[in-house]
């Protein structure tokens, strides 16, 4: 029942027997206990471990049930947020298990590396995973490959690499299938990291079809945490084609079925959500979760928050700071390159362009842009360029006239496919300045005439006016008239 992640199974069969049979019972008992630990039930668990620690004289070979005890006080460390704690239990598995017990050894493992990942010592965490992956492998743990598999892809993502983690989940999926059919749990988890791996590279066509494949095999073929990140995967295409509106849903319903498997909660969904919020300019939402998440622009940088913190940096540059911006994304770039966390310093890098470009520091935008395409051409991470919207790849193209690179060529063939994600102040920081005949345009787009209306108090043809709005939607980085008329308000073009 272990091995195929049948625990809710095991635990049915368990309830027409009476407790203290169970309890009587010392090697039954631990097994039950960890069983709960998986389904996440806690309560009560502690006693039942010292209950059959009390019985171990009865038990053949008492130090291996022993191990697995402290791996389950393990669990129950992590899931208290007691990282020391949770090192030692761990640290006791190793002394006990029996060399040849890769389960409890394979466990231990995966838990000394969460600890890791949770301190952000990420080649330390996927060591560890790597380890906790060997073990269950020999063992035909399957689905608990799918769920190493997962966590190790995660690791290798933060630190920008992607190939060995598309690498990880392949291997994991082809242990999982038979003749392209599912045969374990956890498969429809693996589907949805690489979804999110194809993402990360800017391959849509391919995140589909895995995102397609995961929610076709459905919760039936997946780990605890498959409702969560399949629909974060949802939002995730969602966002990357453009369809930021469609995305909140999905969020909504990851935050609502969100469980962390032990795993550390390093892209909180309602910071995603923000995120979202500020691309859609909805800011007093996005306030509201700087409120409730109790980030600052002066807290020490650390791992655990560091998604939160540039969340915030963005919301400092929305707001036109970005004066504090810098501050904050200076410091949270030395924690994240002293890291290694490449992920982080490649959006860190972006966010510092375009705070650069907000204060008017063009030379400093432009180093920091260039830095970041060359962190991220080996990977081929496209998705936070792709997504950032026309100031970026405005500024893409000046770093092109003395960069002859073939990733940012194909950075700039795809063009600007987002929104721009921060909402200027002033016109002059509008990397192309609208010509007067685009602000005459622009005035009367705030009216209530019509196409052929405006073309004709204009006296241009309307195919010369969808042009000037098409140059105008372009340089506001908007996709549609209403927009364009808040974001020239919200930069007072209309003093003009």
């Amino acid at each position: 029942m272990r091995k195929h992640r049948q625990e809710a199974l095991f635990r049915a069969w368990m309830k027409p027997i009476p407790d203290n049979f169970v309890r009587a019972r010392p090697l039954l008992a631990i097994a039950y206990a960890g069983v709960l630990v998986s389904l996440g039930e806690f309560s009560g668990i502690e006693e039942r471990l010292r209950d059959a620690e009390h019985r171990l004289g009865v038990v053949e070979n008492p130090n291996a049930a022993l191990a697995h005890i402290e791996l389950y006080r393990t669990a129950l460390a992590q899931v208290a947020g007691d990282l020391p704690a949770a090192e030692h239990h761990a640290g006791r598995v190793l002394e006990l298990a029996p060399s040849d017990d890769d389960l409890a050894r394979a466990g231990a493992a995966g838990f000394l590396g969460i600890v890791s990942w949770s301190n952000g010592a990420l080649d330390q965490a996927a060591a560890f995973w790597r380890e906790c992956r060997s073990g269950l492998w020999h063992q035909g743990h399957v689905a608990d490959v799918q769920g190493a598999s997962i966590a190790l892809a995660d690791i290798l993502t933060a630190q920008g690499r992607l190939g060995e983690a598309v690498r990880v989940c392949e291997e994991a999926l082809a242990l999982g299938m038979d003749g392209g059919r599912a045969i374990a749990r956890g498969v429809a988890d693996t589907h949805t990291s690489l979804c999110m791996l194809h993402l990360e590279r800017g391959d849509l066509a391919a995140a589909r079809v895995h995102l397609e494949r995961s929610l076709d095999l459905g919760d039936a073929f997946g780990l605890p945490q498959h409702p969560y990140r399949s629909r974060v995967a949802e939002a995730r295409l969602c966002i990357a084609e453009g369809r930021l509106a469609e995305a909140l849903d999905p969020l909504r319903e990851a935050e609502r079925h969100y469980v962390s498997d032990f795993f550390p909660d390093v892209r909180p969904v309602s910071a995603m959500t923000a995120r979202l919020q500020l691309r859609l300019g909805r800011l007093a939402e996005a306030e509201a979760w700087l409120r409730s998440a109790g980030v600052t622009a002066q807290d020490t940088p650390g791992y655990l928050r560091e998604f939160e913190h540039i969340t915030l940096a963005r919301m400092l540059l929305t707001s036109g700071d970005a004066e504090q911006a810098l501050g904050l994304l200076e410091r949270l770039g030395e924690a994240a390159g002293s890291g290694g966390r490449m992920t982080s310093v490649i959006e860190i890098k972006v966010l510092t362009a375009l705070a650069s470009r907000q204060r008017g520091d063009m030379p400093k935008a432009l180093a920091a842009l260039d830095e970041a395409i060359d962190l991220s051409a080996p990977e081929q991470q496209s998705r936070l360029f792709r997504e950032e919207g026309v100031p970026l790849h405005e500024m893409m193209k000046l770093v092109q006239k003395h960069k002859a690179d073939p990733f940012l060529l194909t950075l700039l063939a795809h063009g600007a496919e987002g929104p721009a994600r921060m909402t200027p102040q002033a016109d002059h920081e509008l990397i192309e300045p609208l010509s007067p005949r685009e602000l005459d345009v622009l005035r009367l787009l705030r009216s209530d005439l019509s196409g052929p209306e405006l073309a004709l108090q204009l006296s241009v043809s309307l195919n010369t006016l969808r042009t000037h709005t098409k140059n105008i939607f372009d340089k506001l980085g908007v996709n549609s008239r209403r927009a364009a008329v808040r974001r020239a308000d919200e930069m007072n073009l209309f003093r003009h």
